[in-house]
């Protein structure tokens, strides 16, 4: 009986990890050139020129898991005055006109099984550009990291004794 519970038990550890393997081949990565986005939207000058804080767009990043795509409605806080006249912000203009938002294609994209927890991150201190790379000299945003799992094991192992905010290694901390 228990060598039967045994091979019951390998054979569903063995067939969730392979479609856990499996299934992270269906992320997109696109390569240093990122997907095409609706609006021609420049991290480089937002994030680099400007040196806007990430968080000023994406503020949920520090209150929920999931970080926000910015709503129109803040890029025009801006561009109702600045470049108001430029193709790209006259694109994005008629989309807050007909009241709707901008279709961004996702950039970073996790297989089903993993979950991410943006809150966490950002309150323990990490830069977005550790996860999220050199985002301020991107003229078009791409995955800049694997986020393999291994990947992201190595930077959780070089935290596990951070005396303030240490790192778990805890499967269902990612997985659940």
């Amino acid at each position: 009986m228990k060598r039967a519970l045994a091979l019951v038990i390998c054979a569903a550890t063995l067939a969730a990890a392979s479609a856990a393997f499996t299934q992270s081949f269906s992320v997109q990565l696109y390569g240093a050139k990122g997907p095409r986005q609706p609006i021609n939207f420049s991290h480089q000058i937002h994030a680099g020129k400007l040196g806007m804080n990430c968080l000023y767009c994406h503020s949920s990043a520090a209150k929920s898991p999931i970080a926000n795509i910015p709503a129109v409605s803040t890029c025009m806080g801006c561009h109702k005055m600045v470049h108001a006249d430029k193709p790209e912000i006259e694109k994005l203009a008629a989309y807050f006109d007909r009241g709707e938002q901008v279709p961004w294609v996702e950039v970073y994209a996790l297989p089903a099984h993993v979950k991410f927890n943006h809150k966490r991150h950002v309150r323990a201190g990490l830069r977005c550009q550790e996860c999220h790379g050199p985002v301020e000299t991107m003229p078009v945003l791409y995955q800049y990291p694997s986020l393999k799992m291994g990947w992201c094991v190595t930077c959780h192992r070089s935290r596990l004794n951070d005396p303030v905010h240490p790192a778990s290694m805890d499967c269902v901390v990612c997985h659940h």
